[in-house]
């Protein structure tokens, strides 16, 4: 299934015992139908604060009902803040974790002078005038294969810090930009410390060759701070296989606008 949350409602992704969590969401919604305790594995483990817009997990589940009913029923279950976006049956030896083959973060900042009057938990906000070519510049060296020992915080135990970063794009609007980073897989808090560099980067504060520097040395403290968890977007996990092709008709069709 395709999953979908408001970060700031829950304590992450990961199940833990006296607080919120997205997958405790689910898992009680799906015991609350079949009545038995389901399992639901997710494709990566958010922390508290990210969100997300296409999480994929998957479950083992008993039930008479097919995908589309399913699907209504776990929404109708649901805690206010996560739904269901799609979910099919899958093959009994997928994997949401396992099978990944990478995944794509967005990172959303405010740039106005004021604080943004709305959905302050859904944007980091940043007052100072940031140079964007500087920004694009040292974007330029985090691409591709790398020891990113610099830019992971201390969290779960890893075999290798190197990952492939196969893009980061950074897009501008008026009073906004986001940092658009896709990779085979990231450390913990990988995504938000390259933001956390960026931004530094815009401000003066550090410079593109500085950036390549902090990945040559493998210091985290070279590199700049880690980006608040509240602007940060799960966007898509990749696979090799399709993963819910086509659109997603209701019984009045496809929701949306069209053209005749």
């Amino acid at each position: 299934m395709e999953v979908a949350y408001d970060g700031s409602k829950f304590f992450g992704w990961q199940r833990q015992d006296g607080f919120e969590s997205v997958q405790g969401a689910v898992e009680e919604a799906l015991e609350g139908l079949v009545g038995d305790a389901v399992t639901v594995h997710g494709a990566g483990r958010t922390d508290t604060g990210v969100h997300a817009l296409r999480q994929v997990a998957h479950f083992h589940v008993d039930t008479r009902l097919d995908d589309d009913r399913l699907r209504h029923a776990v929404n109708a279950h649901l805690a206010r803040g996560v739904v269901v976006r799609r979910l099919e049956s899958c093959r009994d030896d997928f994997h949401a974790r396992f099978d990944a083959r990478g995944k794509r973060y967005l990172y959303v900042t405010a740039t106005t002078r004021f604080r943004p009057p709305f959905a302050t938990e859904h944007v980091h906000w940043v007052t100072s005038a940031l140079d964007l070519d500087a920004m694009r510049a040292a974007a330029a060296h985090i691409e591709g294969k790398h020891d990113f020992a610099a830019f992971g915080n201390a969290g779960s135990v890893r075999k290798t810090t190197v990952r492939t970063v196969r893009a980061v794009r950074i897009v501008a609007r008026r009073e906004r930009f986001a940092v658009i980073v896709e990779g085979d897989g990231f450390l913990y808090n990988m995504v938000r410390t390259i933001v956390g560099t960026l931004i530094e980067v815009g401000r003066g504060k550090l410079t593109a060759d500085s950036v390549r520097a902090a990945l040559e040395s493998g210091d985290r403290t070279a590199a700049g701070p880690t980006a608040p968890a509240r602007g940060l977007y799960l966007v898509r996990v990749h696979y090799d296989e399709a993963m819910f092709p086509g659109p997603d008709p209701g019984p009045s069709g496809v929701p949306g606008l069209y053209h005749h």
